[in-house]
């Protein structure tokens, strides 16, 4: 399959770009700048310079044309304020999705957050972050024709995956390696049975493979 990865320099991206070329997909990955190409080239995966922040959805569009899956994994980073908390976590979601399904990509998984709400009320960094993600996640379930899954991990930490989650409708909060995040979408990547649900994921005591199994079982 062709998938195409939107932060494709990101954390979980890079670990999500290693399993899914290690598996034999064909990988491109989006990024804003040319220095971040050798690592996704290391990773497996094809850098494809865009910024979602300034790009035309046709530019989008002709990225994502003829791919099997799209992966929203872009985020503004910890470092940020409320303008790119918009311009990324929401906006640029929301033109990747829509730019998925102008080029008829058949599915989309998209990386939200636990506790992301379009009615999350405060106005706190923090806060903008979970509306925001909210708002992405409200109008990517609003496209027809896309068959889209967000996962929403808890906690994202450094520590080495374990392969064990708990991944469910609602989990409650608790940490979750991004080795493990990566691994989950990677399993997601080959499940089409996921589509239509949104996951929230942290730290377990199951197989990533049965979790993925059974949630899209469910």
């Amino acid at each position: 399959m062709r998938i195409v990865i939107a932060g494709g320099h990101g954390q979980i991206a890079l670990r999500l770009e290693r399993l899914l070329s290690a598996s034999g997909h064909r990988v491109a990955g989006l990024i804003r700048t040319p220095e971040q190409a050798d690592d996704l080239v290391e990773a497996g995966a094809e850098p494809v310079e865009l910024d979602l922040e300034s790009a035309a959805i046709e530019a989008v569009e002709d990225v994502l044309a003829g791919a099997d899956v799209a992966v929203f994994a872009a985020g503004a980073g910890p470092g940020s304020g409320v303008e790119r908390k918009q311009s990324v976590d929401r906006d640029a979601a929301v033109l990747f999705a829509d730019a998925a399904v102008r080029a008829g990509v058949p599915r989309l998984l998209q990386v939200s957050s636990m506790g992301a709400d379009p009615e999350h009320q405060g106005d706190e960094v923090f806060d903008v972050y979970l509306r925001a993600k909210g708002e992405a996640d409200a109008h990517v379930r609003s496209l027809a024709g896309l068959g889209w899954t967000i996962l929403k991990p808890g906690m994202l930490t450094n520590d080495a995956g374990t392969g064990l989650v708990r991944l469910e409708a609602s989990t409650g909060r608790g940490p979750v390696a991004r080795d493990d995040v990566a691994a989950v979408l990677a399993e997601l990547v080959d499940t089409p049975a996921a589509v239509g649900l949104t996951l929230e994921l942290v730290g377990g005591s199951v197989p990533v493979t049965v979790a993925v199994k059974d949630i899209a079982g469910n």
